[in-house]
């Protein structure tokens, strides 16, 4: 089954490109990375633009409308995400556990919706 690991936190809270802290957070995506590939689990994965680089589109009526930014105002952003493809939830959440920002911000696992074609 494939699971999409959403990876959130703080913006604020990350560390500067080029700092220690930096570094060791992205050798644990190395880590991350490397693991997912070599278990055969690695579907898909990407980190996301700053929230201030969004726009939020909607459908009212018919009519297209747009905003910059993200709808919700919380505390974590969406900050990129895994596609995994794991035989049960179990293991999803051990590799889901890899992940660095799970230290400091929050991953949330949700199965992928399959249709029939």
């Amino acid at each position: 089954m494939k699971y999409i690991a959403l990876i959130y936190s703080a913006e604020q809270s990350l560390p500067e490109p080029g700092s220690p802290g930096f570094g060791k957070m992205m050798a644990g995506y190395a880590v991350c990375n490397e693991t997912y590939h070599k278990d055969g689990v690695y579907v898909a994965g990407d980190a996301l633009q700053p929230t201030a680089t969004a726009t939020t589109v909607r459908v009212r009526g018919g009519k297209v409308e747009t905003m910059d930014g993200p709808f919700a105002e919380t505390k974590e952003q969406l900050g990129g995400f895994y596609i995994l493809d794991c035989e049960t939830l179990d293991e999803a959440i051990r590799y889901a556990a890899m992940i660095p920002h799970a230290e400091n911000g929050s991953v949330e696992l949700r199965p992928v919706m399959v249709f029939d074609r």
